[in-house]
């Protein structure tokens, strides 16, 4: 083996900065077999990799945290996690028995014994054995939809149950609720009662199915994660996951999924992907069911290895694959829907930035023009680049080119980056370069506390305009170095939500190179360095803070590097040598001002945070009711904000109304407007007056 003793090392290693997914590939779910459940035992092998993983993370993340009792205890709690989420399978009994390895998990690892986490897992093994057993016994059961009783949802941090009664009581509700979700998705009851059984059985025989390797990848992958949530243990197979989405060469439907509380759940889609351009799935949906085609029966994958259920939904380039979704902006409540999608290759001209026009008239008629450029990803044709292809893609090169086209139409500019997860550091640095003149634009402080500082060298400016970034909860890691440096520079104006927070760097670590075995060891995905901006403070935890306000329907308490376990914390370093422009920051009370009063009286925007409110209120819904009548209340209560929110819109536009019972749209078929966007091309608008040294005035819209 490899010494690992220097930070040389990490430098002989391909570096691999990967900077667009705040998510990561989670560990597969479990797997099965009909027949004696057999204890799995480590190998070997897995001793030996064990404690390489161990000793790389221990010397070489950024966090760089000992080996000590306290990671212990992180371990422990990330690893029943991973395994119990909901806390319904283990007993408190076994949770006690499992205390003897809270202090003692870390002196494990560094020896390379691996005989807790198989004990730990065996234990689950049994439990999920005992439980599937009784589930298919309360599934015999009548259940009565007309008693007045409820089900808590949000079980993460709920006491573990001290005896089987007191789990056949919360899985009875579960089941109660889940039969009448599917009820309420026209499935009769015992259409309801035979999906759920085999959801069960299929649960259960994929966790029997569990190879030790599955095992080392979750106890692996909770070791990662008590140092921070972007680092992480690929195995062989997860590593060809990882290495195809990395290459946005997926023939698929472009999601980054994974397993949250044994369901498959959209993290992030990718832009440019047949799921991004549909949208009709959004983060945070749950995937129940696939089917190939237009006329093959569905596939129920609840319960079903992550890998497994990736493997359905991809396909050739061409095909059909249908979806079952359970929307999660609607909350514990939310009814089934069916997306249709056509699987493609992910390619840089869909992800390519676009440009489009609003026009305002002020209060004296003069007329306004404000350009919207949309970038959903920094992106490269690295490849392309390599070869030496003239007009190869990038979205600076793109953005420059609708920069020129713009010139002369406009006079101001909005940049929208919301749901823009990254990409290429370079790009991030290369936009910026585009707004300003020459100077600094990020700071990145490896794991031995050295500071390099990139910087955009290239003199001029392709726009001097007035300038605002639009940003969300969604604008991650690249879009925060860009946002970050035009708002440090003075440049422009940062509006929307606090950003996502992520402003870490990860390698990738190809274990074969530090073992003598020659089949696939996997990969480590591991946190190196951070990210700082031009005037010294972090980009990782906080994100980038706007100057104007204006809220999104994403959910900020629980997504994001705020959100996340173990996340590193927000802190700063010296500020680098820049030359800002005061002038902005001068306008923004003024620019606040003006936004505030407008939108008190505009009553699209106030219908707008109506709007956020109620998918708020039915987002945060921790507690489900299991009364029929109640639960169909409340579902047509949601269809009907949803066509009356339409209907506001299209008799705006002279559209038909939709009647009870139609279909609602949704994205470019729907009528509804992009109100934080309108509102940004007024900020951008009211900088425009407020330069001039104009007064107050009224800004109309030209839809």
């Amino acid at each position: 083996m490899h010494s690992l003793s220097s930070l040389k090392f990490l430098k002989l290693l391909p570096l691999m900065l990967l900077l667009g997914c705040p998510g990561v590939f989670a560990q597969s779910d479990a797997s099965t077999l009909d027949g004696e459940v057999k204890p799995l035992a480590p190998t070997a092998r897995q001793d030996s990799l064990d404690r390489i993983i161990a000793e790389l993370l221990s010397q070489h993340h950024y966090r760089q945290s000992q080996l000590d009792d306290a990671l212990s205890s992180l371990v422990l709690n990330a690893y029943l996690d991973s395994l119990d989420f909901s806390r319904s399978y283990f007993l408190a009994s076994d949770i006690a028995d499992f205390a003897k390895y809270r202090d003692t998990l870390d002196d494990a690892l560094k020896s390379g014994d691996l005989q807790p986490a198989y004990t730990i897992f065996n234990t689950y093994l049994r439990r999920l054995t005992e439980r599937t057993a009784r589930i298919q016994t309360l599934l015999k059961q009548d259940f009565r939809f007309d008693v007045e009783e409820s089900l808590e949802v949000e079980r993460k941090d709920a006491p573990w149950a001290k005896t089987s009664a007191e789990l056949d009581e919360l899985w009875r509700k579960r089941l109660k609720h889940e039969m009448l979700t599917l009820m309420l998705s026209n499935k009769d009851q015992t259409a309801a009662r035979e999906l759920l059984s085999k959801h069960y059985d299929n649960r259960l025989r994929q966790a029997r199915q569990s190879t030790s390797e599955d095992v080392f990848q979750w106890y692996m992958n909770a070791l990662a994660q008590a140092f921070d949530p972007h680092t992480a243990y690929f195995s062989p197979r997860n590593t060809e996951n990882f290495n195809i989405q990395m290459r946005l060469s997926l023939e698929g439907i472009g999601c980054v999924l994974r397993m949250e509380d044994e369901q498959v759940t959209v993290v992030e889609l990718v832009a440019g992907g047949p799921a991004d351009l549909s949208q009709q799935i959004r983060p945070s949906d749950k995937i129940v069911a696939v089917a190939q085609g237009d006329k093959e029966s569905w596939t129920d994958v609840v319960g079903w290895r992550l890998d497994d259920v990736v493997e359905k939904i991809r396909g050739p380039r061409g095909t059909v694959v249908r979806l079952k979704v359970l929307p999660g902006k609607a909350g514990v409540a939310a009814a089934e829907k069916s997306v249709r999608l056509v699987r493609d290759t992910i390619k840089l001209e869909k992800q390519a930035a676009k440009s489009e026009i609003k026009t305002f008239k002020d209060s004296g008629g003069r007329e306004l023009r404000i350009g919207v450029i949309t970038i959903p990803a920094f992106y490269s044709d690295f490849e392309a680049a390599r070869r030496g292809v003239k007009d190869y893609r990038s979205t600076t090169r793109d953005v420059r080119r609708l920069l020129k086209e713009l010139q002369g139409q406009t006079d101001g500019l909005v940049l929208d980056l919301r749901e823009n997860g990254g990409g290429s550091l370079q790009e991030a640095v290369d936009l910026t370069g585009l707004f300003i003149d020459t100077g600094p634009v990020v700071q990145v402080k490896d794991v031995g506390g050295e500071v390099k500082v990139e910087k955009d060298s290239d003199r001029g400016q392709a726009y001097d305009g007035p300038l605002a970034v639009l940003v969300d909860h969604a604008s991650a890691s690249a879009s925060e170095i860009f946002a970050g440096a035009i708002q440090d520079y003075g440049r422009g104006i940062v509006i929307g939500d606090p950003t996502f927070g992520k402003g870490t760097v990860q390698t990738l670590i190809d274990l074969n190179r530090l073992t003598r075995v020659k089949e696939s060891q996997g990969q480590l995905k591991m946190t190196i360095a951070k990210f700082y901006r031009v005037s010294g403070g972090s980009t990782q935890h906080r994100g980038v803070r706007p100057d104007i306000a204006i809220p999104s329907a994403m959910d900020t308490d629980n997504v994001g590097e705020s959100a996340e376990e173990n996340a590193l914390p927000w802190d700063e370093i010296p500020a680098t040598r820049y030359q800002g422009n005061p002038q902005l920051v001068a306008h923004a009370p003024e620019l606040t001002r003006r936004h505030q009063a407008r939108v008190a009286r505009d009553q699209d925007y106030q219908a707008f945070l109506r709007d956020l409110e109620f998918i708020r209120q039915q987002r945060d819904k921790t507690t489900v009711s299991l009364l029929e009548k109640q639960r169909r209340a409340e579902q047509e209560r949601l269809k009907t904000w949803q066509r009356e929110r339409e209907n506001r819109y299209r008799a705006e536009k002279k559209l038909p109304l939709l009647k009870p019972g139609d279909d609602i749209p949704e994205g470019k078929d729907s009528a509804v407007p992009d109100i934080a966007l309108e509102e940004s091309a007024r900020i951008v608008a009211d900088l425009i007056l407020v330069n001039a040294g104009r007064g107050v005035s009224t800004l109309v819209m030209s839809r």
